[in-house]
C-alpha cells in the first residue's frame, strides 16, 4: 500500500514538472574560440529555444543598434553589429540562435556577462563566458599581416583634424585673437597718430586770426594806454595769417617786403591798403613813439577784421550744370524774349 502511494505521489510531481519545463525559455551562450588575438573578432552564438507563441527581446540588440557596438567588461571587449538570427522548430519549441561578432583591443582575462533575454514579464539570462585576449607582440621593423588599416570615419568631416581642446574652448580662442588684434589696432594708431582717440582737426588760418582778433580786443589794450603792445599784438596776428593763408612769411619780413608780398598775390593785391594802413600806425608807435588817437586805434582793428573776412576760402562752388540744363535755360530765355518782342511791337501799334 506504500509503495503504491509513493508511486502515485511520483507521478504528480512529474506532471507537475514536465508542463512546466515545457513553457520554459532557455537561453545558452558560447564562443567559437575562447582565446582571441588582440584585435582579431570571434564570434559569440547564442541560442534561445522558447514556445512558439512567446514573444521575446534581447535589450542588448537595442542598444546595439545606436551605435553598432556595445562595450561590455570595461568596454574593453566590444560586441558588434551585424547580429544574424536562425530560426529552426524542434518538437514543438521554437529554437532561435543568434551569432554577434565579438571583438578586443585590450589583452587580459575578461568574463563576459550574461546575457538578458525578456518575455513578456519575465526574463532569461545566458551563461556567462570566459574569454582571454592575446597581445600581439611585435616591434617597429616587423610588420603585421592580416590586419586591416585603419578606416576612416563614415561621415568625414574638416573637423576632424581639429584637435579636440580647439572645438572645445574655441570661443576662448576667439576672445583671445579679438583682444590681440585690438591691441595691435590700437597701438598703431597710437604709434601713427599719437594718441588713441585721434587728433582734432586743426583750426584753419581763418579761424585762428578771428579767434586772436576777439581776444585782442577783449584786453582793451589801447584803453589801457598800452598802444605799443596792443600794434605788435595786432600785426602778429596778421603776420601769421598771412604765413598760414597764403605761405608768406611775414614774421621775418619789414613792412616793405610784406607789401611787396601782397601786390605779387593776386588774392591780396586788391587789399593791401588794409595791411598798409596797419603797418604805418604800427611803424609810427613802434619807433616814431607816437600816440594814435582812438580813432585810429579802432580803423587799424576794422581794417585787420576786413582783410581777413575778406581774403578767407571761399566754400567750393557748385557743380556744373549739365548741358541738358543749359540748353533748357537757353530755350526759355529765348521764349521769354520771344514774348517781351510780341508784346512791345503790340504796344507800339497801339
Amino acid at each position: 500500500m506504500l509503495q503504491k502511494k509513493t508511486i502515485l505521489a511520483l507521478t504528480l510531481v512529474l506532471m507537475a514538472v514536465f508542463p512546466l519545463s515545457a513553457s520554459r525559455t532557455l537561453v545558452t551562450a558560447r564562443l567559437d574560440s575562447a582565446i582571441l588575438m588582440m584585435g582579431r573578432m570571434t564570434h559569440m552564438r547564442v541560442s534561445v529555444d522558447q514556445n512558439k507563441d512567446a514573444k521575446g527581446v534581447f535589450p542588448l540588440f537595442y542598444q546595439m543598434k545606436e551605435n553598432g557596438i556595445v562595450g561590455v567588461c570595461g568596454d574593453s571587449v566590444e560586441l558588434r553589429a551585424p547580429v544574424k538570427s536562425d530560426t529552426s522548430e524542434k518538437g514543438g519549441m521554437l529554437h532561435i540562435e543568434y551569432t554577434i561578432p565579438v571583438q578586443a583591443f585590450d589583452s587580459g582575462y575578461y568574463q563576459l556577462p550574461e546575457i538578458a533575454f525578456v518575455v513578456g514579464r519575465d526574463t532569461a539570462f545566458s551563461n556567462k563566458l570566459a574569454l582571454k585576449v592575446v597581445p600581439v607582440v611585435v616591434d617597429a621593423n616587423t610588420p603585421i599581416d592580416d590586419y586591416a588599416n585603419v578606416a576612416d570615419p563614415e561621415d568625414k568631416s574638416i573637423f576632424d583634424a581639429v584637435p579636440d581642446w580647439v572645438l572645445d574652448y574655441w570661443w576662448v580662442i576667439l576672445l583671445v585673437v579679438v583682444a590681440v588684434a585690438a591691441f595691435l589696432y590700437v597701438w598703431m594708431k597710437y604709434k601713427k597718430e599719437g594718441s588713441i582717440l585721434g587728433k582734432k582737426p586743426e583750426p584753419t588760418p581763418y579761424e585762428v586770426a578771428v579767434s586772436a582778433l576777439r581776444e585782442l580786443k577783449d584786453k582793451k589794450l589801447w584803453e589801457q594806454g598800452m598802444e605799443k603792445e596792443y600794434f605788435t599784438e595786432l600785426t602778429d596776428v596778421l603776420r601769421v595769417y598771412l604765413f598760414g593763408r597764403f605761405g608768406i612769411n611775414a614774421m621775418e619780413m619789414t613792412s616793405r617786403q610784406i607789401l611787396g608780398a601782397l601786390k605779387n598775390n593776386k588774392e591780396t593785391r586788391d587789399k593791401r591798403d588794409y595791411i598798409r594802413q596797419i603797418l604805418n600806425m604800427a611803424d609810427f608807435v613802434k619807433f616814431a613813439k607816437v600816440r594814435p588817437l582812438p580813432d585810429d586805434n579802432i580803423a587799424s582793428f576794422e581794417n585787420a577784421l576786413k582783410f581777413v573776412e575778406e581774403t578767407k576760402p571761399l566754400p567750393p562752388a557748385d557743380d556744373e550744370q549739365s548741358p541738358e540744363t543749359n540748353q533748357n535755360q537757353n530755350d526759355n530765355s529765348k521764349k521769354k524774349n520771344k514774348k517781351k518782342t510780341e508784346r512791345k511791337e503790340v504796344s507800339r501799334d497801339v
